[in-house]
């Protein structure tokens, strides 16, 4: 079985983002990267099983600029086997990135699709699902668990009443949460043998999706600095202090 990862580069979950002077969005200029979280979780789990013996190749795929092809080599680092770069400088909507996806997936028939829940960009939490759409193939989302059994995964869910497992027959789209693992870290040997794996270059035509935007992004602004608290004496004074400012 083959298992297909995509992963993306964004801002480092450790840097305060900065919005651009004009509003027109998020400064990236000599801002440090690197591959979203919950993606390297989802490598994590792909190279997990294909240890247990349950798959035989691991290839990751990135949708961005030509220094995505870093991220490619972070994921072969931790032991990928080989990485499709769809390069574009184009910022790609959610529904875009499902198309590249599909494109990709009907060319390489992974038995497994492994990706993170969400970007830690835009939040949106939308490509896996779209895929499955598009594909029509069965989903889990949020795994906390992923279990190969044969034909079929099961995964279990975290969900808003607890933990839910369902079994999903093969291929299949699977969403990584944050307590699925805890990603390893690059060894300096598989850094430098990650170099002369090989990395595919593709473009957006080459699948034939327009990557055109379907969204326009008016403004851009940080959150409002909170006002600081204040103490009070006693219930009396917080009721009245309530009504002053006009909630109670």
């Amino acid at each position: 079985m083959k298992i297909l990862v995509p992963v993306k580069r964004v801002i480092d979950y450790n840097v305060k983002p900065r919005v651009k002077a004009d509003g027109s969005g998020v400064d990236l200029a000599n801002v440090k990267m690197s591959m979203n979280p919950f993606d390297e979780i989802a490598v994590e789990e792909a190279l997990q099983i294909k240890e247990a013996g349950n798959a035989e190749e691991v290839v990751v795929v990135s949708i961005g600029p030509a220094k995505a092809a870093e991220t490619l080599r972070t994921g072969m680092a931790m032991g990928a086997d080989r990485a499709i770069h769809v390069a574009t400088d184009e910022e790609v909507e959610p529904l875009a990135v499902a198309k590249i996806l599909k494109a990709v997936v009907e060319e390489e028939t992974p038995g497994l699709v492994i990706l993170g829940k969400q970007a830690i960009d835009d939040d949106s939490n939308q490509t896996g699902q779209m895929l499955a759409a598009l594909l029509g193939r069965p989903q889990g989302t949020f795994a906390s668990k992923v279990v190969v059994e044969g034909d079929s995964v099961a995964v279990t869910r975290e969900v808003d009443g607890g933990l839910e497992t369902v079994k999903l027959a093969m291929p299949a789209i699977v969403t990584t949460d944050l307590r699925l693992n805890e990603p390893r870290y690059a060894s300096l040997p598989n850094i430098m043998k990650a170099k002369k794996k090989p990395l595919d270059a593709k473009t957006p035509a080459d699948y034939g999706v327009d990557i055109a935007p379907r969204l326009k992004t008016l403004k851009v602004a940080e959150p409002p600095v909170r006002s600081a608290g204040i103490k009070v004496e006693n219930v009396d004074a917080l009721v009245a202090k309530l009504k002053e400012m006009g909630v109670a």
